[in-house]
């Protein structure tokens, strides 16, 4: 647990260094963004994702690395956005932007810690592909959310699935540097 705990870490502070650079390079602009257009960005995301499990040949010349940290930094994203709503215009400085989303990593991470106790590090197990599909499933279930403006009979809501989406990401992540360095 100690190791995923630090591995976690790593994989957070590359994401989070994107996304503050990505905030002094264009300030808090995605904050006009509604939920489900994040969703959609989420969504072309783990597309491509899988689209580059897939297919053999591949025109443009980036991997899945960027795809799952842009993952994460989308559903930090829609996470501060269902905290504080949709803004008319950018209205967030770096430094609360960064506080909110050390607030939502802390949160995400807490949860993964406590699945992680329960489920006995099983991802460690689990493919890159299976944990792409479990992200587009995510999607398709937020999608859903969504369409039912909020509404769910017996689900989680909108923002534990992308709590999940958060940590699938880094758990493929992860397995990812972990094939690499080997």
């Amino acid at each position: 647990m100690q190791q995923t705990s630090q591995q976690y870490n790593a994989v957070i502070t590359k994401c989070r260094t994107l996304f503050i650079n990505k905030m002094k390079d264009y300030g808090s602009a995605w904050r006009i963004l509604r939920l489900p257009s994040l969703t959609d960005q989420i969504f072309i995301k783990a597309q491509r994702i899988r689209q580059l499990q897939q297919n053999e040949v591949q025109k443009v010349d980036e991997d899945e690395i960027p795809e799952f940290m842009g993952i994460i930094n989308y559903s930090i994203m829609a996470l501060i956005q269902l905290e504080k709503g949709v803004a008319d215009e950018p209205d967030l400085k770096v430094e609360e932007a960064i506080r909110l989303y050390d607030k939502h990593v802390s949160i995400t991470k807490s949860l993964m810690e406590d699945k992680n106790h329960d489920y006995g590090e099983a991802w460690r197990e689990m493919r890159i592909s299976s944990l792409t599909d479990l992200i587009l499933q995510k999607l398709l279930r937020v999608k859903q959310i969504e369409n039912n403006q909020g509404k769910t009979l017996v689900s989680e809501g909108i923002d534990a699935n992308y709590q999940d989406m958060i940590n699938y990401a880094v758990f493929a992540l992860i397995l990812m540097d972990e094939t690499i360095n080997k």
